[in-house]
């Protein structure tokens, strides 16, 4: 089965699919990361359709095709938000707006409690350490600011580092740092019963013209499964053994663990409850199709002022959590909010709490660092009128020429087992090909789609007048000086 893996879409699918008028020619599942529809993600926290043959896969997921399993986390890492619950909710402010789209440890906790392997997993931002398993030299070649994270072993994901030790899929696929990248990476094994695993990942590029944002895979799949999205049935055990974990607060708390503080971590589920989900469904684990919409379509003949969103219930999500016995997140986070006990309490923080990555006014998070995308521009972290993305700071393809003809091959480190603690040098840069996961390679190009006319801002340090002052974060502060020496390379 060929599979298409594209980069950061950055929000800019047509138009057309969610109003009906046209439909996707190929079933796509996608996760979020930190340039989405948040309010209209948020309305399926557990999954669902965005349009016509469009999945989002959630908060986090695992679905079936043509029996490839298929798993994914949506958002990017951000460790003053990780142990927090799932809060938010529209009209954000301008906190919420950025959290809302910031992994949350309870998911990260349900996806470790699946056992059965995984075929292809999907995160926005990369695992942490990936970087030591393929071409560093070239990477830091093409993205040279990236050096001073990549020789401290800070860039990335620590969240998504743990899942990748623990579920070791087959490939994973990931985006966010708008560059092309491939390693393999060889898992421990924790007996000698165990047979070895390794991981193919791949990294691609925005969706851009010129740019490495396509792949076509082969993937081994099961000739005679049906050819419908299907749910997957441990996963679903997995989601009602840890229904009761649900938070919807702002406050920071820790799943539970063997610590001896709680009476039950864990929640991984048997055969005989897997078995139950598949007799509920009477063994037919068909997705169904009921998009429905719930936002006005965009009519361009006829203009629409400016609307502020508002928190809407999804039938889809109405409908998976009666079926099988989940909380609706979004109706437990209204009835929270008419308690007054989430919105009121976070704005009433919002001018004493600096929001930076080091998650100051908070606990201390369970990952004492949080680099995990510095390296990548995005309204996250650059508050600039003028900027409405991260278009050209983070070029990272050179465009065809005659002096740079496209190479599609992929550039893997030796097959290498490091642990954990692995201090890692300057020089510790590799150049070593491996074509086992590119040998296809495809790339198109596609026009660009315009970005918001209303780029969101940071605001900070207006207390005393300054608001017409513009300022970078000094973590930042590299990346505009790399600007021209990545161009030029």
């Amino acid at each position: 089965m060929k599979v298409a893996v594209a980069g950061c879409c950055h929000g800019a699918l047509d138009k057309m699919y969610y109003s009906g008028e046209k439909k996707a020619p190929v079933l796509t599942v996608f996760i979020g990361g930190n340039h989405e529809a948040s309010n209209h993600l948020q309305e399926l926290p557990y999954g669902g359709w965005v349009a016509p043959n469009i999945y989002y896969l959630g908060y986090a997921g695992v679905v079936r095709f043509r029996g490839v399993r298929i798993g994914g986390i949506s958002g990017i890492f951000k460790s003053h938000d990780y142990r927090k619950g799932h809060f938010e909710c529209p009209p954000y402010n301008q906190q919420t707006i950025r959290s809302a789209y910031h992994v949350r440890s309870i998911e990260v906790f349900k996806l470790k409690q699946l056992k059965r392997p995984i075929d292809i997993f999907m995160s926005h931002d990369w695992p942490r350490s990936i970087y030591h398993y393929g071409n560093k030299k070239q990477l830091l070649k093409m993205k040279s600011f990236f050096r001073q994270e990549v020789e401290s072993n800070t860039l990335g994901s620590p969240a998504a580092s743990e899942l990748l030790q623990h579920l070791k899929p087959t490939y994973w696929f990931s985006a966010h740092l708008h560059v092309k990248f491939a390693a393999f990476m060889q898992h421990q094994t924790n007996s000698k019963e165990e047979l070895p695993k390794a991981t193919k990942f791949l990294a691609l590029d925005k969706c851009l013209p010129h740019r490495d944002f396509l792949q076509i895979i082969d993937i081994e799949h099961d000739p005679s499964a049906g050819d419908s999205l299907e749910y997957d049935a441990e996963w679903i055990a997995v989601l009602k053994a840890t229904n009761s974990l649900i938070n919807v607060t702002q406050s920071s708390w820790n799943m539970p663990e063997k610590n001896g503080l709680h009476a039950k971590w864990d929640y991984s589920v048997t055969e005989e409850a897997i078995k139950e989900v598949l007799e509920e469904l009477n063994h037919n684990l068909k997705i169904p199709c009921n998009f429905t919409l719930t936002a006005a379509c965009y009519d361009p003949s006829k203009p629409q002022k400016h609307v502020e969103p508002v928190h809407s219930i999804n039938p889809q999500t109405t409908e998976f959590c009666a079926q099988f016995g989940l909380t609706d997140i979004n109706d437990r986070i209204q009835q929270a909010k008419e308690e007054g006990s989430v919105r009121g309490e976070y704005e009433e923080e919002e001018e004493e709490e600096e929001m930076d990555s080091t998650g100051s006014a908070e606990e201390p998070s369970e990952y004492n660092t949080d680099n995990s995308g510095l390296s990548s521009i995005n309204p996250d972290e650059i508050m600039l009128d003028e900027e409405g993305g991260d278009e050209d700071l983070s070029t990272c393809s050179v465009d065809p020429s005659p002096d740079h003809p496209p190479d599609f091959s992929a550039s893997f480190s030796d097959i290498r087992i490091m642990p954990d603690s692995m201090a890692v040098s300057s020089d510790d840069a590799m150049d070593s090909t491996n074509e086992e996961l590119e040998k296809s390679g495809v790339s198109k190009q596609v026009e660009e789609k315009s970005l918001s006319e209303r780029p969101l801002k940071r605001i900070g340090g207006n207390e005393n007048g300054n608001s017409g002052i513009k300022k970078i974060k000094r973590r930042n502060q590299a990346i505009y000086a790399a600007e021209d020496e990545d161009k030029t390379e």
